[in-house]
């Protein structure tokens, strides 16, 4: 404790001791970063601001700066974390410009942007060792090593990806991270056939078959692709293993955070796409704060002696079915919602019954496959946003859907006990939380099944 003039609290507000020797000098210090907001006659209540710090940092002051003059002032310790957000905020300034575009009129344009280390390991180990495999957790920033591979490349693109909405999330991304235009990035799924320079395919509309034929392989020959991009590597159909053995001649990128397959297929993988180029250990991509750590739980529900009796003497299919979906793992799940009523929560299973009660049961709204798309974007658009809290979701959210914030995850049935499944649904919630806070995947399991 000094005899300082300035009273630093963890809100962001100062309080200024008029009638101490040190004021005047205090005052003019802290107006460049601080607002005043009251001045009643001994102590005037100031507050540091984002739109404040900016102003500062436009005006030449940094961090540094700032950080000693509450040190120097302060009649108390100042608390860390203030510290660490005034000079987060700060580093941010100057990121973003606003210019003239001579076709879309004012634009926002990101500075400062660039590859991560192990982004840039992996597009250039893909591209130095030819055709192959990179894996990195989810989370990670797989479409930017995509995009990396694109610029090596400098050829025409097929993109191939797990369903509508992660095209459209690639093309988002491409249009933020890259300088294509719109026109130059098509859609070619069940509701658009557009083929450009940059062409974003879904394995679904690639696998659709007309009078037993598959009527849209032949994409694969329609342009010169010089690259061919599979996200979700380890999701590859069968009829795409086939045709992708005729390509050989092209550049072949795959992409994946977790190369199992339940069909035992991952060599299959390899001999068709390419070698493993790059795999970035889970721990160390966490380690470097790109990816949230995660505490994983298992919770165990009692069934009551009759569903015990039933399961023991069912069917093997069904007794999986009766195991995934017992009644009590409802009220488990409304605890656990209720326990972390301060953070973003998806509900994920298997079982369409069983995901609408539970949405009933939170008042949360229910995402499946019979979703429209347009429903899906919408709905996970308002998740982002923090106009919904609880999301409950089917396996359409197993893969690339981006939702950095999630914090807790609560899976209550899958694809009977699929590794790479649960692997993909822990990646819902590993993308770096702004406050650092460590992910939660809670799984809900019958004891004894």
């Amino acid at each position: 404790m000094t005899d300082g003039p300035l009273i630093v609290q963890s809100d962001k507000t100062l309080l200024l001791e008029i009638e101490n020797a040190q004021s005047e000098e205090c005052r003019h210090a802290i107006a460049p970063f601080a607002e005043l907001e009251r001045a009643p006659e001994h102590v005037h209540t100031y507050r540091i601001t984002p739109l404040a710090l900016w102003n500062a940092r436009a005006a030449g002051h940094d961090a540094e700066q700032v950080v000693d003059v509450l040190l120097r002032f302060s009649r108390y310790p100042v608390p860390h974390a203030l510290l660490v957000d005034i000079a987060e905020t700060m580093d941010r300034y100057g990121r973003l410009q606003l210019l003239t575009h001579p076709t879309h009129g004012l634009v926002l344009r990101e500075e400062g942007w660039q590859l991560r280390d192990y982004q840039r390991n992996a597009a250039e180990g893909f591209w130095h060792g030819g055709s192959g495999v990179v894996v990195l957790p989810c989370g990670a920033g797989k479409t930017i090593v995509g995009a990396a591979a694109m610029a090596m490349a400098q050829a025409t693109t097929l993109i191939l990806v797990t369903n509508t909405v992660s095209a459209r999330q690639w093309r988002d991304e491409l249009l933020k991270r890259t300088t294509l235009t719109e026109e130059e990035i098509g859609e070619y799924s069940g509701s658009r056939k557009e083929i450009r320079p940059v062409t974003i395919a879904t394995y679904q509309v690639m696998t659709t078959k007309r009078q037993g034929v598959y009527a849209h392989l032949d994409l694969f020959d329609s342009r010169d692709w010089g690259l061919i991009l599979y996200d979700e590597v380890h999701l590859l159909p069968a009829p795409i293993f086939r045709f992708t053995a005729d390509i050989q001649s092209r550049r072949r990128l795959g992409l994946t955070a977790t190369l199992v397959r339940e069909d035992g297929r991952e060599g299959d993988v390899f001999s068709l796409i390419g070698p493993k180029r790059y795999d970035a250990p889970w721990k160390d991509v966490e380690a470097q704060g790109w990816i949230a750590p995660a505490d994983c739980v298992e919770v165990r529900v009692t069934l009551p002696d009759r569903d015990r009796l039933t399961y023991a003497t069912a069917e093997p299919d069904e007794r999986y079915r009766l195991a995934a979906t017992a009644p009590y793992k409802n009220g488990v799940v409304e605890a656990l919602v209720k326990h972390h009523s301060d953070d973003h929560v998806l509900v994920i299973g298997q079982y369409l019954d069983q995901l609408h009660e539970l949405g009933e049961r939170l008042g949360a709204p229910v995402i499946t496959g019979e979703t429209p798309v347009k429903e899906r974007q919408r709905l996970f658009e308002s998740f982002r946003t923090g106009e919904t809290r609880v999301l409950v979701v089917s396996k359409v959210a197993n893969f690339s859907i981006d939702l950095p914030e999630a914090g807790v995850a609560i899976q209550v049935s899958g694809t009977f006990g699929s590794r790479q499944e649960e692997a993909q649904r822990l990646g819902r919630v590993l993308r770096p939380k702004a406050d650092k806070r460590t992910a939660r995947f809670y799984t809900v399991v019958s004891r004894d099944t």
